[in-house]
């Protein structure tokens, strides 16, 4: 049933106006709207809604991740952009923040301004 509906994706923000220049300016998102609920950006076909609250308690996972071709290049732009990558004792990753994954998958994470985790990766061609 849900196979052929779009699909929308969230994320919560306590300061608006950073995160409009962080997903619209830095991310390089179009924005949709700017209301009273939310700030909603189209992200390939996928409405991204950022939805307004007073207080963001972040998950301690990725809640928002793109695929990307090359993620040596999405990392260098972001990174230009100010962008800091994050790194995890628990993971091997390179001098860019990459991980391999055993599948071949490369993953590098960021935050967005009220500490959502987010992720880039490439993928393998199967």
């Amino acid at each position: 049933m849900l196979g052929t509906a779009q699909l929308t994706a969230f994320v919560a923000t306590a300061n608006p106006a950073r995160s409009k220049e962080f997903y619209g300016g830095t991310l390089g998102l179009r924005l949709l709207t700017d209301d009273d609920f939310a700030l909603a950006f189209d992200s390939n076909g996928t409405q991204l809604r950022v939805q307004k609250v007073e207080h963001v308690q972040p998950p301690p996972f990725t809640v928002l991740g793109w695929q990307v071709p090359n993620i040596r290049t999405a990392v260098s732009d972001l990174a230009k952009r100010g962008v800091a990558f994050e790194r995890f004792p628990f993971l091997q990753q390179d001098e860019m923040g990459v991980w391999s994954a055993p599948s071949g998958t490369k993953v590098a994470w960021f935050k967005d301004p009220d500490g959502n985790l987010l992720s880039l990766a490439e993928s393998p061609a199967f």
